[in-house]
């Protein structure tokens, strides 16, 4: 068995070749006696902080706990790769892993261009597409497949939490700084609808490449616009550039920004004065309860950096789906997709989550507001949490999905 990453780090090298087995005897129902998970991720671009390395780890962290605590009759092996954040190394790297190296799922996956290509190549391969990273809803509405679960959060459900706090506390005139590509061009459009649907006005949008480093003059357009807030329909290194940049060139605080979708690791690199009052919706939080803190001390001793929602989530939809594997006493693919669908997720990252239809992993999300420096009590101390938004109410209703699984039904 050869496990490979196209861009290896030491750590990713090492990560790769780890595995972690049971003494128990082999079980015929599992495949070659090993599950072997996959994670496609961006180790060395724009969505690195953001995923990336942080989300092997978590990955490690699951295989470990799982094995420590359920000691399963099979052996639980690790690949990783570094997609570049292009659709077709990482439909190629995907094809190669479940062709010839037995791979059972292809996990991550960030960049919504990235998990759209997998999920398709593991149709095909019958094997499943775990998504935490990406974030366009086409994931569980025109593109949904029955081997494809998204996990932790979507276009739709952060566009619901931020835009419509923005609206409802005054910011009626928007204008859309966009990443061009499929994710920024679903989330401008998530969240023009929230905009409308909340009494706002969509003034119009300006659309950047991907990824981006010099934004003047889309800032520029977008700031003669005259919108009350520029909304960021963008991610990672993006995100930040936009932001550092509308400072340098005096937009803010003269016009708001909307940052659509925020991590922890984008305001922990700007810094509070730079994010404060910002509004974000996030999945996770390190900060939240007990549970949470108590996992994200974990992964801080292992990555030095608190956990970003798509790390946290990454943990999650592995362990609940080595649990199904455990639970089905199989590793094929219809047999642990129903054994993952029947269960309620339940752990520190989701309270009674569940898997739709389509594929959609349902679970309460946080409206999150960003603390003044003064506010700030410990290191990586950066959020209030403003309000929870059910999973029914926080994610787009199945009755209103474009998913051919539903439609069927």
């Amino acid at each position: 068995m050869r496990f490979t990453s196209l861009a290896p780090t030491a750590f990713a090298a090492a990560l790769a070749t780890a595995f972690t087995a049971a003494s128990a005897p082999a079980v015929a129902q599992v495949s070659d006696n090993a599950v072997r998970i996959g994670v496609l991720t961006d180790l060395s671009g724009v969505y690195s902080d953001v995923s990336g390395k942080g989300t092997v780890i978590a990955t490690q962290m699951a295989i470990d706990d799982f094995v420590a605590k359920e000691k399963p009759a099979f052996k639980v092996e690790l690949v990783s790769a570094d997609h570049q954040n292009k659709g077709d190394i990482a439909a190629n790297k995907a094809r190669e892993w479940f062709e010839r190296e037995k791979v059972d799922v292809a996990s991550e996956l960030v960049t919504t261009s990235v998990a759209l290509a997998v999920q398709k190549i593991a149709k095909e391969k019958n094997r499943i597409a775990l998504i935490s990273g990406a974030a366009s809803t086409r994931v569980t509405n025109e593109d949904c497949n029955d081997v494809t679960v998204h996990w932790t959060y979507d276009t739709y459900a952060v566009a619901n939490g931020t835009a419509k706090a923005v609206t409802k506390t005054g910011g009626k005139k928007w204008f859309f700084l966009t990443a061009d590509y499929a994710f920024g061009h679903s989330l401008e459009k998530d969240a023009s609808e929230v905009v409308k649907a909340n009494g706002g006005e969509v003034l119009g949008a300006v659309r950047h490449p991907f990824p981006g480093s010099d934004f003047s003059s889309f800032l520029l357009k977008a700031q003669s616009s005259g919108a009350q807030i520029i909304g960021l329909a963008n991610a990672g290194g993006d995100t930040i550039n936009s932001i550092k940049q509308a400072a340098e060139f005096g937009i803010t605080p003269k016009q708001s920004l909307a940052g659509l979708l925020m991590f922890i690791t984008d305001v922990h690199s700007l810094g509070l004065k730079v994010t404060q009052n910002m509004y974000l919706t996030e999945g996770f939080y390190w900060n939240l309860n007990d549970e949470t803190r108590a996992w994200s001390k974990r992964f801080f001793d292992a990555h030095k950096r608190m956990p970003t929602m798509v790390q946290a989530g990454q943990y999650s939809s592995v362990m609940h789906y080595l649990k199904a594997v455990k639970a089905a006493g199989t590793d094929d693919t219809a047999k642990v997709m129903a054994q993952m669908k029947k269960t309620p997720v339940n752990d520190f990252f989701a309270k009674n989550g569940s898997i739709r239809a389509d594929g959609r992993m349902v679970h309460d999300m946080y409206l999150l507001q960003v603390k003044k420096p003064a506010e700030s009590t410990t290191p990586w101390d950066y959020y209030h949490v403003r309000a929870t938004i059910p999973a029914a109410e926080a994610f787009q209703p199945l009755a209103a999905s474009k998913c051919p699984l539903v439609a069927k039904k």
